[in-house]
């Protein structure tokens, strides 16, 4: 009996958009293919800071890994995390075993970055997880209720001012649905507190908000959010985050800002898989981690080993490398798998190129920004190219429908249904029960009926 020659094995580190799309265009393809992610779901981040202000929940961004793929009986899932990889024997480490390749696709992205002050990240959480997004609306809406209570004055403001480092696309939107959501959803909500004492800052290092996009749109997007309530610091850098608030240094000035509040979206960093590619095939590093990949985004002298996404440094499309968008991501995965279905077709497959899809960022109802490079606008146009472009990307059609009427209803009524406090630190122990003597004739009746 002739054995049978086994298939190409592809392994895929990474269920984001760039892993994910690699995954769906190879699960047509005479491959193997397995996908290797430490959450057994699909999170379409662009929508985190939603959840973070109450307006989606967590189910209606987020798709199981399994579901989507379950069509491609080539396909494996497993909900590992890989932790290695050996680029001779070529295999992928897990806590639990070693997963052999062919090729390799490593589309794990990027963390948050506080440029060496760890520490911060207690105080002032990023939003890359569903983890990151139900804690910063925790402490959004818990603000609101320890505010309520509080009488000392100087205390009740620092629980009601929100600081948001960072002026790039996820600040603005942050920014932007707090200031919506404690001046037109919460306004009367509460007793006790005048929400219009509410202060949103946007502070931002650079000299203005949404650095990448066209100057215009930056003033524009500034505009936007002060009508919304939001005060832009701007040429502002922080130097230090504790309990108590953000120090911050403005020129030679530095300046304590109380807060309660901070939220962090001031930058990126490549994941943990960065490192360890460099260790094991010897690839360049950028700054922040991410691995320096040919113009195939294949890591240079390894031509099976690929890296898309957050996680890819790619250089070989004009002055600056590709953002870390979902739609240069989606591009670079569908690319890789048309390659490697190509290779073993004996057909050659030209270097990457991505096709600009334009760039968007949303500042609060009817305002948000477009930049289609040939055109550039804002106002309630943009948004609603926003909100279609969003709805589109989503994965699968019961979420596409599920957001698409939230925020109809939202829009609408201007209510976030999703306003849970959740988590340990929000429940409030109850006090012992006193105990109070009970007559003779009480605890004789209960001596009687305990016999």
């Amino acid at each position: 009996m002739i054995e049978q020659p086994s298939r190409h094995r592809v392994v895929i580190v990474g269920g984001g958009f760039g892993g994910l799309y690699a995954a769906k265009v190879l699960g047509r393809a005479p491959v193997d293919v397995t996908l290797v992610d430490k959450r057994n779901f699909h999170l379409f981040q662009p929508l985190l800071y939603q959840i973070a202000t109450g307006t989606l929940s967590p189910a209606q961004i987020s798709s199981p890994l399994r579901s989507i793929l379950s069509r491609y009986r080539n396909t494996q899932v497993l909900m590992e995390h890989a932790i290695d990889l050996d680029a001779t024997a070529q295999h992928v480490v897990t806590p639990n075993r070693c997963i052999p390749y062919d090729t390799l696709i490593v589309a794990t992205g990027v963390h948050h970055h506080y440029f060496g002050n760890e520490e911060w990240q207690q105080t002032a959480p990023g939003l890359k997880t569903v983890e990151d997004a139900l804690e910063m609306r925790r402490r959004i809406f818990m603000a609101f209720e320890m505010a309520e209570k509080e009488p000392d004055p100087e205390k009740r403001k620092a629980m009601l001012t929100f600081v948001v480092v960072g002026g790039g696309p996820t600040g603005v939107e942050l920014a932007g649905a707090i200031a919506e959501l404690a001046f037109k959803t919460l306004k009367d909500d509460f007793r006790n507190i005048d929400i219009q004492q509410t202060q949103v800052l946007l502070l931002e290092g650079l000299d203005r908000v949404l650095p990448p996009y066209a100057a215009d749109l930056s003033e524009k997007t500034a505009r936007s959010l002060q009508r919304l309530g939001v005060t832009i610091r701007t040429q502002t850098r922080v130097i230090h985050v504790d309990e108590s608030g953000v120090t911050v240094q403005q020129g030679d000035r530095t300046e304590p800002i109380p807060s309660r509040t901070v939220l962090w979206a001031a930058g990126v960093k490549a994941s943990r898989m960065g490192k360890v590619l460099a260790e094991r095939t010897g690839a360049a590093l950028d700054r922040v981690g991410r691995v320096m990949v040919d113009s195939d985004l294949s890591v240079p002298g390894h031509p099976n080993i690929f890296v898309v996404g957050d996680l890819a440094h790619f250089a070989h499309q004009g002055e600056n490398p590709l953002p870390g968008v979902a739609p240069v991501a989606t591009q670079e995965g569908k690319y890789v798998a048309q390659k490697i279905t190509a290779q073993l077709a004996g057909k050659t497959v030209a270097p990457f190129r991505y096709r600009e899809v334009g760039s968007l960022a949303v500042i609060g109802q009817n305002a948000a920004v477009v930049d289609l490079g040939f055109v550039k606008f804002s106002g309630p146009l943009a948004w609603f190219i926003w909100i279609f472009a969003h709805i589109y990307y989503l994965i699968e059609f019961d979420n596409k429908m599920v957001v698409l009427l939230q925020w109809g209803w939202n829009y609408f009524t201007r209510q976030r249904g999703a306003r849970l406090i959740t988590g340990s630190e929000t429940i409030v122990s109850e006090p012992p029960i006193a105990e109070v003597e009970q007559p003779e004739v009480a605890r004789d009746r209960v001596s009687v009926n305990a016999s």
